[in-house]
C-alpha cells in the first residue's frame, strides 16, 4: 500500500474509468466499475480479496440488491443477478431505441429505487435523461434533456436530493419526497469554480456536507450544507470520478479514478491513475440501501 499524508492506495487495477463506489454492508466489501473496461470489482478491504467480472457492455453502476447478487447498470439497460458470478436478466431496458447513448452514475434512494441519468457515448450536451427506476421495472423520467448524470444523492433528512449534470458546471437539488418517489423544484445549489475541475461522482456524509470529485481536478472537496467550500484533499490522480463511505463503521472515504485518455506522459507523471483510494477523513458516511428489485 502507497501510502501519503491523507490518503492511501487501496488497490490498483488501471481501472479505464473507475467509477460507482458503493459499499455493501451486507458483505463488508467494496463494488465498483471500470466504465470503458467492461468490468466489475469487489473488494473486501480486511483481507484484500478482490473480485473482478467482465461484462459484454460498459457498466455505469452496479449495486447490491436486498434478496442477493447485484444490479447491473449496463449500457442498454438494468440488468439483475442472484449472485456475483450469476448470469445476467434484463429488468428494464432505458432508451432502447437510442444507440448512442449509455447509462451513467445511478445510485439507490431509502426505499430502494434506482435513481440514474443516460448520456451520449461521444459525451454530446442535451442528448440524455435522469430517470427513476422501480423495482418492478417501471422507468419514470425526471429531467430531460441532461448531459452527464452524476453525483445522486440525499441529504441526511431525506427532504432534497443532489444532482449533478456535469456539463452544467453546478449541483442543483430537488424538493425529495420519498413516499411518492417524486423529484421537484430543481434549482441550482453550488456553482462550482472553474478551477476545482469537472464535478462528478459524489456522496454525502453524517453530518451533511456533501463531498465531490473532480475530474481533472486531482482532488475531492467537501461542501458544508449551505454549499460552502469546507476541505479539499489533494489526490496522486488527475481523474477523480466519483467517492463513498465504506468500512465496517461508514468512516473511510474510497475514491475511484480514471486513466483514460491520458498520454504516455501523463500517466509517467501519475503512475495510481486508475486506482482505487481511500481516505480517513474524520467524518463517517451514511449506509445505502439496497436495489429492491
Amino acid at each position: 500500500m502507497t501510502e501519503s499524508r491523507e490518503w492511501a492506495l487501496v488497490v490498483h487495477e488501471h481501472d479505464m474509468i473507475g467509477e460507482g463506489p458503493a459499499w455493501d454492508a451486507s458483505r463488508a466489501s467494496l463494488l465498483w466499475t471500470d466504465i470503458a473496461g467492461r468490468r466489475i470489482h469487489r473488494l473486501d478491504p480486511a483481507t484484500g480479496a478482490l473480485w473482478t467480472r467482465d461484462l459484454e457492455q460498459m457498466a455505469g453502476a452496479v449495486l447490491p440488491r436486498a434478496s442477493g447478487g447485484l444490479a447491473l447498470c449496463l449500457q442498454d439497460g438494468v440488468y439483475l443477478t442472484d449472485t456475483d458470478e450469476g448470469e445476467p436478466r434484463l429488468l428494464v431496458a432505458v432508451e432502447p431505441d437510442d444507440e448512442v447513448t449509455r447509462l451513467n452514475d445511478v445510485k439507490t434512494d431509502r426505499a430502494g429505487r434506482l435513481w440514474g441519468g443516460t448520456m451520449a457515448l461521444d459525451a454530446r450536451p442535451d442528448a440524455g435523461a435522469f430517470y427513476r427506476i422501480d423495482p418492478e421495472g417501471a422507468v419514470t423520467t425526471v429531467a430531460s434533456p441532461t448531459s452527464i448524470s452524476n453525483g445522486i444523492e440525499w441529504s441526511v433528512d431525506g427532504s432534497l436530493m443532489y444532482y449533478i449534470d456535469t456539463a452544467t458546471g453546478r449541483m442543483d437539488v430537488f424538493d425529495f419526497d420519498l413516499a411518492a418517489g417524486s423529484a421537484l423544484n430543481r434549482r441550482p445549489f453550488i456553482r462550482f469554480d472553474e478551477s476545482y475541475g469537472i464535478p462528478d461522482g459524489m456522496t454525502i456524509d453524517a453530518e451533511g456536507c456533501p463531498w465531490v470529485a473532480f475530474y481533472d481536478g486531482w482532488a475531492v472537496r467537501r461542501f458544508t450544507p449551505s454549499g460552502a467550500l469546507d476541505r479539499t484533499i489533494a489526490l496522486p490522480a488527475a481523474r477523480t470520478t466519483s467517492c463513498a463511505f465504506g468500512g465496517p463503521d461508514l468512516d473511510h472515504l474510497f475514491v475511484t479514478s480514471a486513466r483514460d485518455g491520458l498520454s504516455e506522459a501523463q500517466l509517467a507523471e501519475q503512475p495510481h491513475a486508475g486506482g482505487l483510494f481511500v481516505i480517513e477523513p474524520g467524518v463517517t458516511g451514511l449506509p445505502i440501501t439496497p436495489f429492491a428489485g
